[in-house]
């Protein structure tokens, strides 16, 4: 999930053939390039669009509009991940033991959609607050 919020926002630290790294940035340069250009033509007048060009006009790469777009849809990222996860699945790999010091502890059963509605919060059915903000290297 986090990788993935790297990915859409650049700041993934791709190691690894640097042309894919580089096909990957064209591409989505070019899906939010879309994005932007689907959200001038939505604007009701010149006043909005000019707010828009503003915000994010001076911008090739779009590193802003990638910014907003995570901001907006990390929700539904993660409901799209972790949805269809079987009852013992688990997203977080086992790091610590247990407190029967039987081996590693890790919450599982709880990855998403069982039971969990907007407005009632339920532990772990939620995206992480803010992991998807914690830099790669301490993850």
């Amino acid at each position: 999930f986090a990788d993935i919020g790297d990915i859409i926002r650049g700041k993934d630290l791709f190691i690894g053939n640097k042309q894919e790294k580089d096909r990957l940035e064209d591409n989505l340069k070019t899906i939010f390039g879309k994005i932007y250009e689907g959200l001038k033509k939505d604007r009701k007048n010149e006043k909005n669009v000019d707010a828009l060009q503003k915000h994010y006009g001076g911008d090739p790469d779009f590193f802003q509009l990638r910014e907003d777009w995570w901001t907006a849809n990390r929700a539904t990222v993660w409901k799209a991940v972790t949805c269809k996860a079987d009852a013992s699945s688990a997203y977080f790999r086992p790091t610590c033991d247990s407190s029967n010091r039987q081996g590693p502890s890790q919450a599982n059963n709880y990855c998403r959609c069982n039971g969990d509605k907007p407005g009632n919060d339920i532990p772990n059915t939620d995206p992480p607050t803010y992991f998807d903000y914690v830099p790669q290297y301490l993850r």
